[in-house]
């Protein structure tokens, strides 16, 4: 097996150690192409992309069609043109997603070009020159790709062309129901058939009312003819096919009957009362909201790097001790790991702050927020407190609020048994929003935080379980907000999407809040004064007790 050298547009080389764990976890003696390697599901939707021009796959998580349809690709574009060989192109719906499937299809060129004799490239990362069709505008989009002897090469592209339709060869779109305007996409990916292209469209579902889950029922129903067809599998099919023994032989331990009812029910239980959600990414099943609000990829991009997310738990018995106890244990806690995070804020920009409440069951989440000069937000940690006193929490936030720098105001979550510390935190801090979160606020006020998401700025903490609140709004009869399903992180602590509201919260206050400016005039002739200044934490911080301020 021959390596093709660079082409002159390449940027770099792409290495084995920056590619998803997924790719990397694939044991060595891994072929698809060797006899019961593929599942039967993986194999009937390999029959059905030959037989059909468009194919969709409504899919549960984790069924390995995304990495059947690699292996069928790379076969694709390693053939000569006499053999059905052709141009490969692959949308997935975040960078990340792109990078996975050109893993898959580095590692099985391997296996097929040395079976050839033939030649193939590394995974080469690029400029991918994207006009629209008048050809007034052209976006850059990097890329990877695999090239091979036979002249073809299989591309994966980090976001959503705008020009698809002026793609050739063989299009995939991964996670259809998670891409931004996911009918334009579909609209635009189906004027490809004109060309004689071929479709695959693959996705878990995301609510019924998604352009996704529209599309299977259209082609169902016959509206786009013979050459279209959609393939369903369920977690329970594929565990049926051998999905448990398939993980267990990448993770080298032992299949047992016992061992598989445990992982069967693990992944169930890790809904927890979410059963929309299970019976959506599970039995493919789409619920009743219209999809993610945010799509993953603007998410993921305004994850920009790693800050602090304190996380602070209290078991049942905590309640009860003396209120001092519980009071000293909480000041250890903001000296050792919040006092540290407070001196490295900016002293010349605005902070503001958006608190989600919860007692019991779910999260309290208070996330500051600098507003930057060009009217970004930027979160430089974040507070969650599970199971915390209302007394408790209340000396955190407390404390937070004058140590925050210019402080501009901030909005909290007066919803039920929030709204008595919202009420009395207003009383001392007027800049203080009591936000019930009604249909109407949700109606009038998220449609303006996912636009900033939209634009680019967001500058969050990298968080998976944030990740996975965000994704967890939905539109609903059109209107941005969470379902009634909740979710169970690793800790097994119960989420609503809290971080997604505290932090949206938090961008309503930095629109609507008005800081409360000191006013004072002096009051005539110059006082001497023997007291010496003193700092509060109230307002903006240090206040004089002499000279010109003694009358104040």
């Amino acid at each position: 097996m021959s390596q093709l050298a660079p082409l002159a547009d390449t940027q770099r080389i792409v290495e084995w150690d920056e590619l998803p764990e997924k790719v990397r976890e694939i044991p060595e003696g891994f072929n698809p192409g060797d006899a019961g390697v593929l599942m039967k599901h993986q194999v009937e939707w390999l029959k059905i992309i030959h037989s059909h021009d468009l194919a969709a796959s409504e899919k549960c998580r984790r069924s390995g069609i995304t990495l059947a349809t690699a292996f069928d690709d790379t076969i694709t574009a390693a053939s000569r043109k006499s053999a059905g060989g052709s141009n490969v192109f692959y949308i997935g719906d975040t960078r990340e997603k792109g990078l996975e499937f050109i893993g898959y299809v580095a590692k099985f060129a391997k296996i097929i070009v040395a079976a050839q004799g033939e030649g193939v490239s590394q995974i080469e990362e690029f400029i991918f020159e994207d006009q629209d069709r008048r050809g007034e505008s052209t976006q850059q989009i990097t890329a990877f790709r695999v090239r091979f002897a036979s002249g073809y090469r299989v591309v994966a592209l980090s976001s959503r062309p705008e020009n698809i339709h002026g793609l050739q060869g063989i299009v995939d779109i991964d996670e259809a129901a998670l891409h931004k305007d996911v009918r334009k996409v579909i609209e635009s990916a189906t004027a490809l058939l004109i060309w004689g292209g071929k479709i695959r469209i693959i996705s878990t579902h995301r609510g019924l009312k998604n352009a996704f889950a529209e599309l299977i029922a259209d082609i169902r129903n016959g509206l786009y003819g013979k050459a279209a067809a959609v393939f369903k599998i369920t977690f329970d099919e594929c565990v049926a096919n051998g999905l448990y023994e398939r993980v267990c032989w990448m993770t080298g331990t032992n299949p047992t009957e016992e061992g598989k009812k445990d992982w069967y029910l693990r992944i169930r239980k890790a809904y927890g009362p979410r059963k929309a959600a299970m019976r959506e990414e599970l039995d493919v099943v789409p619920r009743d909201g219209e999809g993610s609000a945010i799509p993953g990829i603007w998410i993921l991009r305004a994850m920009r790097e790693e800050r602090p997310v304190l996380r602070l738990a209290f078991d049942d018995d905590f309640k009860n001790l003396p209120i001092d106890l519980r009071r000293a244990e909480i000041a250890a806690f903001i000296k050792r790991e919040l006092d540290p995070l407070l001196a490295q804020l900016p002293k010349d920009l605005r902070h503001f702050f958006g608190m989600d409440f919860a007692r019991r069951r779910h999260l309290s989440v208070i996330v500051p927020i600098i507003k930057m000069l060009n009217l970004s937000r930027k979160v430089p940690f974040a507070i969650e407190l599970h199971n915390c006193p209302i007394d408790q929490q209340k000396q955190i936030l407390w404390y937070l609020i004058p140590k925050l720098p210019r402080f501009g105001g901030g909005a909290m979550d007066a919803t039920g048994p929030g709204q008595t510390l919202a009420e009395e935190t207003w009383e001392k801090w007027k800049s203080v929003e009591q936000v019930d979160l009604s249909q109407s606020w949700y109606r009038d006020n998220m449609t303006a935080f996912v636009q900033m998401f939209e634009d680019d700025m967001m500058d969050l903490p990298k968080d998976a379980e944030h990740e996975s609140d965000l994704r967890d709004l939905e539109r609903i009869d059109g209107i941005v907000k969470l379902p009634k399903d909740d979710s169970t992180d690793d800790d097994g602590v119960t989420r609503h999407g809290d971080y997604a509201i505290g932090l949206a919260l938090g961008d309503f206050a930095c629109r609507v809040c008005k800081p409360v400016e000191m006013e004072f005039e002096a009051t005539g002739q110059r006082v001497a004064s023997d007291e010496k200044p003193f700092l509060t934490e109230h307002g903006f911080g240090t206040v004089s007790s002499y000279k010109d301020f003694s009358g104040f």
